[in-house]
């Protein structure tokens, strides 16, 4: 992806050029004399702006998308003019846009809290659970003014993370203390906040696994760091190897890079995988004697689909070792946009930061107040996710049964996406035990590496988009991700609808058959 985000800056930096050197029939304002009287001429262009920004990249919306987004407009504006007549985005987990419907609780809380007039409406408890209309009158009375269109505290509402403090609480067994929680737009200004305070330059490291969500690469280029990699092992359904962190911490360390924090992504995106209790209890002691911060990013942990496997928090793990809010520095990132809820578009989310010294939680919440707060339709919804209905409530029941329903219609999409990646010759796909992906990997031929190169692609940016432009499903290839040197992935959600789930694959099957077929050594 670092080729394809090379060639776009020559583009448009050579584009521009071009623009510039009118015909000698152009007006006088706009040749080259005129330019160079125009202060404003060349103030911004590549070779001047940030190079942290050029360096940054971010495969999930990069070069494939901006693609599959061109053909979508020439098929609104032609209709028939490509072999598909809709393009499938499988390159991002953002469950509503391919037809997920909000949690009905959720959405009864949020209308009520926004618009306050309709609890005093006597046609509201026929269109409303009772249970709904509760909630929201408790949420409002901890926001100031019953305000929601007012700026907060800006670590978020005090009443609302007293909330989540409950249900971390309830989770994990172990108290939670709302001073310790910052509610964030999503979980990635809270990434991105991190960054910024652990990272005082290129000397400062990153431990990161390969592959790895493309924010943690972005971010640590964005605040000027290096990403350290450890690789995980996709032999053993993408496990997390201690003897790995050691190796690549000691060869950074050589290096003269002071590795501050340890991002582990648990359940795994792009992966998948879902950490044994044993292995994250050797993690937790891998930082602590090495001291790290450790960065849990747990945004998937309602999306779990093997029997065998439960998800364990961070948090969870390290209280259940003994260790106390001083001992390891930790800090655990949740959100509304992924588990069965999906409500990207609300940007809601929040970090629970603990281990950290009073003068160090200072300078967090200084950095937060520079943002003001984040919103407050997010910051409701993260409460309300971390406190469902419970037993005895009216909604419980429907509740229950909209959540599961999502959440086994997700595992029999992986399964069947899963199933359809290995009867693919030369393709093989771990288990997705959790998360919204798969990330089979592609042993493609020689011939079609050749052809990539030819084009100056990486090989797997090269079937993706042979991929799109002959079925319309949009996938990410594994190099935006970080992959073992030699190897090619590609990811792709399992959220399509699943009656849109055998159209897919059809579509897969025919286009990958026809693609080893034209490029067969």
């Amino acid at each position: 992806m670092r080729r394809f985000a090379t060639e776009r800056v020559k583009r448009l930096f050579f584009g521009s050029l071009l623009a510039s050197r009118s015909p000698p029939s152009a007006s006088l304002c706009s040749s080259p004399a005129a330019a160079a009287m125009d202060p404003a001429a060349g103030v911004v262009t590549v070779d001047t702006i940030n190079p942290k920004v050029l360096k940054c990249e971010y495969a999930v919306r990069g070069e494939i998308v901006s693609h599959a987004q061109r053909l979508q407009q020439e098929l609104q504006n032609k209709p028939g003019s490509h072999p598909f007549d809709e393009i499938l985005y499988c390159n991002i987990g953002n469950p509503q846009s391919l037809g997920q419907q909000p949690v009905t609780f959720f959405r009864e809380v949020l209308a009520l809290c926004d618009h306050p007039p309709l609890l005093d409406k006597s046609e509201t408890h026929a269109l409303f659970s009772a249970d709904a209309i509760a909630r929201a009158w408790q949420i409002l009375d901890v926001i100031p003014g019953r305000a929601t269109g007012a700026y907060s505290h800006s670590q978020g509402i005090k009443g609302l993370r007293d909330a989540i403090a409950a249900g971390i609480a309830d989770r994990d067994g172990f108290p939670a203390n709302p001073d310790d929680i910052f509610l964030t737009d999503g979980a990635s200004p809270a990434v991105h906040m991190m960054m910024q305070l652990l990272i005082r330059s290129e000397k400062d490291g990153i431990l990161c696994p390969i592959p790895q969500y493309p924010l943690y690469s972005a971010s640590i280029a964005l605040h000027g760091g290096s990403l350290i990699p450890y690789y995980l092992d996709e032999s053993t359904g993408w496990g997390l190897e201690i003897s790995e962190l050691k190796k690549q911490l000691e060869d950074a360390r050589s290096k003269g890079i002071t590795v501050r924090a340890l991002v582990v992504i648990n359940p795994g995106n792009p992966t998948g995988q879902v950490l044994a209790e044993e292995n994250q209890r050797e993690i937790v002691n891998f930082c602590k004697n090495e001291g790290l911060v450790l960065l849990a990013d747990e945004v998937y942990q309602e999306n779990i689909y093997v029997d065998d496997k439960k998800f364990n928090s961070f948090k969870k793990i390290t209280r259940s070792m003994g260790y106390g809010d001083d001992d390891v520095p930790l800090v655990s990132f949740q959100s509304v946009s992924k588990g069965y809820h999906g409500e990207c578009g609300k940007r809601g989310g929040y970090m629970e930061v603990t281990g950290f010294n009073a003068e160090v939680r200072e300078q967090i919440y200084k950095v937060a107040s520079v943002n003001l707060c984040s919103n407050i339709s997010g910051q409701i919804l993260a409460s309300l996710v971390m406190n469902p209905p419970k037993v005895g409530d009216e909604s419980y029941e429907s509740f229950n049964a909209e959540k599961n329903g999502i959440l086994s219609s997700l595992a029999r999409r992986a399964k069947a996406l899963e199933d359809a990646f290995n009867s693919l010759e030369g393709v093989t796909c771990n288990k997705a035990e959790g998360a919204m992906y798969l990330f089979p990997c592609l042993r493609l031929p020689q011939k079609a590496i050749a052809a990539a190169k030819a084009v100056n692609a990486a090989p797997d940016g090269f079937y993706a988009r042979r991929l799109l432009d002959a079925t319309g499903i949009v996938v990410v290839p594994g190099s935006g991700f970080g992959q073992v040197p030699g190897t090619w992935h590609v990811r792709c959600t399992i959220l399509p609808q699943e009656d849109k789930i055998p159209a897919i694959i059809s579509r897969l099957k025919a286009f990958h058959e026809a693609f080893t077929e034209e490029f067969r050594d």
